[in-house]
C-alpha cells in the first residue's frame, strides 16, 4: 500500500508532534512508514533548511526563500518520496508545497500561479493523497511556538499579519479542495486533536 500524506497548518498547531506520533502508531501496527519534514529530509535538503531557518538571513527576498523552499522539495521528491512510494510505503511529510502557497504566495504576496507553475516543475507533479490542516489563530501558535525548548527560526520572526495571512491561505486552499483536506481545529487539547487526526488516517487506510 502506497500513501502520501501531508501535515499543513501555521506554526504551533502541533502537527509535526502529531505527525511523528501517528507514523510511530502505523509502523507498531505492521505498516512501513517514512516520516519526513520540509524543509530537509535529505542531506542536501538539510543544507538547505539551515540557510532558510536561519534568523541572520533577514535579507533574504520572498523571491528566493521560495525557490529555495523548492529545490529543497525538489530534492526530496526524486530521492526520498517517489522510491517509498514505488516500494508501497506510507510517506508522512510535516509540510509540503502547500506550505509554499500559504506563506510565500498568501503570506508574502507573491503570485500563485507562479508559484503553482514552478512547483510543479519541482515535484514532477506529485501531489499527496490527502492533507490534513492544523488550524489555529496566529496568536496562539505564535505563543505555542515561544515555549521553552522549541526552535524559533527567522520564519516565525516574521509579524503577526504575515501569520495571519497565512492561516486565511491555508483555508482557502483547504475550502477549495474538500476531497483532500481535512481541517482540525488546533486549539483544542493534544489528545483531541490527535485522536481526530488519527480517525482521518484511519478512514484513509480503510479507502485504499
Amino acid at each position: 500500500m502506497s500513501l502520501f500524506i501531508t501535515f499543513e497548518g501555521p506554526d504551533g498547531g502541533g502537527k509535526s508532534t502529531i505527525c511523528r506520533t501517528l507514523a510511530g502508531e502505523l509502523q507498531a501496527t505492521g505498516y512501513q512508514v517514512l516520516v519526513l519534514r520540509e524543509p530537509g529530509g535529505t542531506p542536501i535538503g538539510d543544507q538547505v533548511r539551515q540557510v532558510l531557518m536561519d534568523k541572520a538571513n533577514t535579507s533574504m527576498t520572498p523571491h528566493a526563500e521560495f525557490l529555495l523552499f523548492s529545490a529543497s522539495r525538489a530534492q526530496l521528491v526524486r530521492q526520498t518520496i517517489l522510491p517509498a512510494l514505488s516500494a508501497g510505503q506510507i510517506v508522512l511529510c510535516d509540510r509540503f508545497f502547500h506550505s509554499s502557497f500559504a506563506y510565500q504566495g498568501f503570506g508574502h504576496g507573491l503570485n500563485l500561479a507562479d508559484l503553482q507553475q514552478v512547483t510543479e516543475f519541482a515535484t514532477g507533479g506529485l501531489h499527496p493523497h490527502a492533507t490534513l490542516l492544523f488550524d489555529i489563530d496566529a496568536e496562539s501558535g505564535l505563543r505555542r511556538r515561544q515555549k521553552p525548548g522549541l526552535e524559533w527560526n527567522r520564519l516565525d520572526d516574521y509579524a503577526v499579519e504575515f501569520h495571519r495571512r497565512v492561516r486565511e491561505g491555508y483555508l482557502q486552499l483547504a475550502s477549495a479542495d474538500p476531497n483532500h483536506w481535512y481541517v482540525l481545529d488546533a486549539s483544542q487539547s493534544y489528545e483531541r486533536v490527535l485522536a481526530q487526526a488519527r480517525q482521518h488516517i484511519a478512514l484513509l487506510l480503510q479507502n485504499q
